[in-house]
């Protein structure tokens, strides 16, 4: 069986002599893994470098099967962030996020949109602000979306400052009280759109999302973070 697809890669490691296993995001069959012939060749390899949007094909007996890629390159996206250093420890940070965190061949075309925007916006001011809310759309897609929009405990839409870790749900200042000390702080932006207004808040955004997704979907599995958004919040910090 055989089928096209247009996909972003994810990761690509060496197997064999001259091949790649590699696995991609794709729009209609989700995170999938598959072996390219050659791929660690001169002309081959800079297509299968993350972050790249690939037009690929998967051909194999059996649906279960590892099978092949064939593939070209529609957008270098990994080319375009070799240039600034905290541009490709995003981009590294999101792959490995992905990798990671979404169940193999399980098709999630929302959160293929939301990687391609956020591919998209490398390169333009607001991108780290997309890394977070691709971030929240990964929480979203796998159940364990956030509630930011309104207060828990009065309904409020105003003065919106904290999440609670229990439950996911904002909290306004006044409602917060004396509890403030054991929720986690809501930067301004996630609640009330816009970009960060300095890199505290953006840091802010990054340890809320980086908090339930250790929760909720690292911790059960046993496993960390991956190494690489832990490089990609260091290098924000430089």
């Amino acid at each position: 069986m055989d089928w096209s697809d247009e996909g972003i890669v994810l990761a690509a490691r060496a197997h064999g002599e001259t091949g790649l296993v590699v696995s991609l995001l794709t729009r209609d069959h989700g995170r999938h893994s598959g072996f390219v012939p050659g791929g660690i060749s001169r002309r081959a390899r800079p297509v299968w470098q993350s972050g790249n949007l690939v037009e690929v094909g998967w051909r194999g007996r059996l649906p279960e099967q590892l099978g092949n890629y064939s593939g070209e390159l529609r957008e270098p996206h990994a080319a375009r962030a070799m240039d600034d250093a905290i541009e490709l420890a995003g981009l590294a940070s999101a792959c490995a996020v992905i990798d990671a965190a979404l169940p193999e061949r399980e098709p999630h075309p929302a959160m293929f949109d939301g990687f391609r925007a956020f591919l998209g916006s490398l390169g333009h001011p607001g991108w780290p602000t997309i890394y977070v809310r691709l971030e929240l759309g990964l929480l979203q897609e796998l159940g364990f979306g956030l509630d930011l929009e309104k207060c828990a405990a009065t309904g409020s839409t105003d003065d919106l400052a904290f999440v609670s870790p229990r439950t996911g749900r904002a909290v306004s200042r006044e409602a917060a009280g004396p509890y403030k000390e054991k929720l986690l702080a809501l930067p301004a932006f996630l609640s009330t759109g816009g970009l960060p207004s300095d890199e505290e808040e953006l840091r802010q955004g990054l340890d809320l999302t980086g908090f339930f997704l250790e929760r909720h979907v690292f911790w059960p599995h046993n496993k960390p973070l991956p190494p690489a958004r832990s490089r990609f919040m260091e290098s924000l910090q430089r």
